[in-house]
């Protein structure tokens, strides 16, 4: 399963929020995140955003309690096929998700769920996902 950048920030900022039951889902191992160099990447960037105004010592902890869960899978130098998207922050996630035969790649964002069908995983909101663990 691939989170986006947005998805696990929520999670991991927000310890009471909507989104928290994803951290304990990646703790228990209920879900296994998969991470990229360039995933991991772009969520350490945006570790560093003003806004969030987190220490040196916070995005470390942060760090440490995502991706210690998380199995790393490496893109092939050519990476796969993907669909065109709008933004170009979210080719490493798609490149991840094809790569790996991901299952589902959870976003929050808005353009990616138009992708779905155009690549072998299903592309759902962390609120979808969250409802089917809740079904279980």
């Amino acid at each position: 399963m691939v989170l986006d950048t947005n998805v696990v920030l929520s999670a991991l900022l927000f310890r009471q929020g909507r989104l928290a039951p994803l951290r304990q889902a990646w703790q228990t191992a209920t879900l296994q995140p998969l991470v990229s160099k360039a995933t991991t990447e772009e969520l350490i960037r945006a570790l560093t955003y003003p806004k969030f105004k987190l220490t040196s010592e916070d995005r470390q902890e942060m760090l440490a309690d995502y991706l210690p869960y998380c199995t790393t899978m490496a893109i092939p130098a050519k990476p796969p096929a993907i669909p065109t998207c709008r933004d170009p922050f979210d080719v490493p996630f798609l490149e991840l998700a094809v790569a790996a035969m991901a299952d589902y790649l959870v976003s929050g964002d808005k353009d990616l769920p138009t992708l779905s069908g155009h690549i072998r995983c299903r592309i759902v909101r962390a609120e979808e996902l969250l409802s089917s663990f809740r079904k279980t």
